[in-house]
């Protein structure tokens, strides 16, 4: 989740704090797994969330006790025997009938943790589940999409990460938000346009700063003509259309969204060029890139891929993620709930 500079920021512990304000409760499908369950005592013991685990309590036990961690104050919940089963496979059928689902496949999908654990998030019994340490990034998405569905007005799931520089010109720490940068390959206007509100919001929630999107291209202003500059010009429209309030522009090329000086010269007059902090890329290969690029040669700390899009928090892991990235995840899934 997080790949550290030199120097790690503090602003996961401002999230943290943040977190631990809002007395919200995270889900964690994969309980049997042993990060998800040092992660849940962590996450406990900080305060940041109350936990509810997910799997056979027996098995849940075993691990925990063979690895010395007591569970005190964590909620266990197996899918396969919950009195809550049959309500949510009614739930889900009604969701998803007009798709051709049975009753039975419903009830049997329920029985999955994934799944159960979005069904909590859905009905508010959860405040938003973290998981992908041993599930794909493919079937973490496709039971927030299917049970939590996309936020109102959200064409698209996204990923963005969250950059944080550790000296930007005379600012220390300067935080910036890439998108998309895990998960649209090639975004149309509407789905772009989705991808940079989803990632005001974000920067919003995460960070408590105002949003300044740039949307960036190899042309700033009419530079260059070109079909890829129509996509974003297309896609500031829409916001300006949907969205009058967020402060955004484009086409900018990012020395133009980032620079004060060369803002002047290329985008007199823009509202957003020259401080810029959220950054919208025309496709995941910029995006990608880009952020792997300042991680490397700026030494920066990239937090995410986040996911934002849904309608309540549904968040991803690397399956290669410590406990630790797991309690980060969580501190941030618990304040992109708004």
């Amino acid at each position: 989740m997080t790949s550290k500079g030199a120097k790690k920021a503090n602003i996961l512990d401002k999230i943290k704090a943040k977190a631990r304000a809002k007395k919200r409760t995270v889900v964690l499908p994969e309980g049997t797994e042993i990060r998800s369950i040092l992660a849940a005592k962590k996450i406990t013991a900080e305060k940041i969330a109350k936990v509810i685990l997910l799997g056979n309590a027996d098995e849940i036990a075993k691990i925990a006790k063979a690895n010395k961690v007591k569970l005190d104050n964590i909620r266990i919940v197996d899918p396969q025997t919950s009195e809550m089963l049959a309500d949510f496979a009614h739930e889900f059928y009604e969701i998803r009938k007009e798709k051709g689902i049975s009753e039975q496949d419903a009830l049997e999908t329920m029985k999955q943790y994934l799944f159960f654990g979005a069904m909590m998030v859905r009905k508010d019994m959860a405040d938003g589940s973290v998981a992908g340490a041993i599930n794909t990034t493919g079937n973490v998405l496709r039971a927030g999409i299917q049970v939590i569905g996309l936020a109102p007005g959200i064409k698209t799931v996204s990923g963005a990460f969250m950059m944080t520089v550790p000296k930007f010109r005379d600012k220390i720490n300067k935080i910036f938000m890439y998108a998309d940068s895990a998960v649209v390959p090639n975004p149309d206007p509407e789905q772009l346009a989705s991808i940079a509100v989803s990632t005001s919001r974000t920067m919003k929630y995460l960070t408590g700063e105002t949003p300044y999107v740039a949307l960036l291209s190899f042309s700033t202003k009419g530079s260059a003509k070109h079909e890829d500059v129509d996509k974003v010009l297309a896609t500031l429209e829409i916001l300006k259309k949907n969205y009058p309030d967020l402060k955004v522009d484009g086409e900018l090329q990012v020395d133009a969204a980032i620079v004060p000086e060369v803002a002047k010269s290329k985008a007199k007059g823009s509202p957003v060029a020259g401080k810029a902090n959220v950054l919208i890329f025309p496709d995941l290969d910029a995006g990608n890139i880009a952020y792997k690029l300042t991680q490397r040669l700026a030494n920066a700390t990239a937090t995410g891929p986040i996911i934002q899009g849904l309608a309540k928090p549904c968040n991803d892991l690397s399956r290669g993620c410590s406990a630790d990235d797991i309690v980060d995840v969580t501190a941030i899934a618990m304040l992109m709930k708004g």
